[in-house]
């Protein structure tokens, strides 16, 4: 019996010993888990670093992607190595990106499609809201409308004019179905009222080169792509679609000085994280990426592009991919343009 109790009282103290150091292993394991996460993020970075650039080399992202990779690059210490994968609209690289490890070592620089294409397709491969941090808007630029030096339209005015004269016989190209510069024209129509019937091509290069063929009477691009033929006489532009004019094309009005009120339809280019990146890197990321662009140099560079300097907060991008999403929502519907 004495034997029994001793063995029991025995084994009551190495119960509760053990339990006592799985109560104190659990409380450090969050703790463990902290210094870890610190300890990652002051090495960080200590390999390259993957831009996914979900469009095709040579195209307007591709562009910014390159001129931040290479300054960050510099700041960092570290290789960024911008991967294009490009279709679909930027689906499937932005839906490759969201299933990345959320590390810092993947990141996302893309579009406006970000905040376009949840409008225009059922199924997306991502969630803006959920699966991305936003770091910065690193570049945007205006769409403008072109048409003919010799078609008598000298302004917006002329051209809805034209359009109201001659409905159902007015084309209007643009850099492909569901662009901005595509709901540009057509948030146009709606705004004064004309009909105009859309013509996609395949790239803003193309969309103005339409216009001086003849094959269409104006056309809604991405100010880069006809700044050369602009400024050449070739093409005369009647507006910009930016908040402000631009400051290349100073003696061209903005949408708004044409007489359409908030009328700002403009492209953006942003940096993203992967939710659940710590939020240390995420910090890093922030401060570096946006004095990256801040240099003189890649400021000189976006701007031949065609490309303006934001380098904005977080907060700001959040806040316009929150606005721009039901924004488009509202003017595809209105549009009428079907979802695929």
């Amino acid at each position: 019996m004495f034997f029994s109790s001793f063995s029991g009282a025995k084994s009551g103290r190495h119960l509760r010993r053990a339990m006592s150091h799985a109560v104190l292993a659990a409380a450090l394991v969050p703790a463990s888990l902290c210094l870890a996460q610190n300890a990652q993020a002051a090495a960080y970075p200590d390999r390259p670093i993957t831009l996914i650039v979900p469009f095709a080399p040579g195209g307007p992202a591709d562009i910014i992607a390159r001129i931040l990779a290479l300054s960050l690059s510099q700041s960092l210490g570290q290789q960024v190595i911008v991967d294009n994968r490009a279709g679909a609209a930027g689906n499937i690289g932005m839906g490759q990106a969201a299933r990345a490890v959320p590390d810092g070592y993947t990141l996302l620089l893309t579009s406006t499609a970000i905040a376009v294409n949840p409008a225009l397709f059922k199924n997306l491969p991502y969630d803006p809201f959920k699966d991305l941090i936003p770091i910065t808007e690193l570049v945007n630029a205006p769409n403008v409308l072109v048409v003919r030096p010799d078609s008598g339209m000298k302004t917006l005015a002329d051209l809805i004019a034209r359009a109201k004269a001659a409905p159902g016989t007015f084309n209007y190209a643009s850099p492909g179905a569901g662009t901005k510069s595509h709901l540009t024209g057509e948030l146009l129509k709606l705004r004064a009222g004309i009909e105009m019937q859309h013509v996609p091509f395949r790239g803003a290069g193309p969309a103005a080169q339409a216009v001086l063929a003849g094959i269409v009477q104006v056309a809604s691009v991405a100010l880069a792509a006809a700044e050369g033929l602009i400024k050449g006489g070739e093409l005369r532009a009647l507006a910009v679609t930016g908040a402000e004019r631009w400051f290349s094309l100073p003696e061209v009005p903005t949408m708004i000085e044409s007489g359409f009120p908030n009328f700002v339809s403009d492209t953006f280019n942003a940096l993203f994280a992967l939710t659940g990146t710590p939020p240390e890197i995420v910090a890093v990321l922030v401060k570096e990426s946006r004095a990256a662009m801040q240099r003189p140099t890649a400021r000189e560079q976006a701007r031949r592009a065609g490309f303006e300097i934001v380098a904005g907060t977080p907060e700001q991008l959040a806040a316009r991919v929150a606005a721009e999403v039901p924004s488009v929502r509202e003017l595809v519907a209105k549009a009428g343009i079907k979802p695929e």
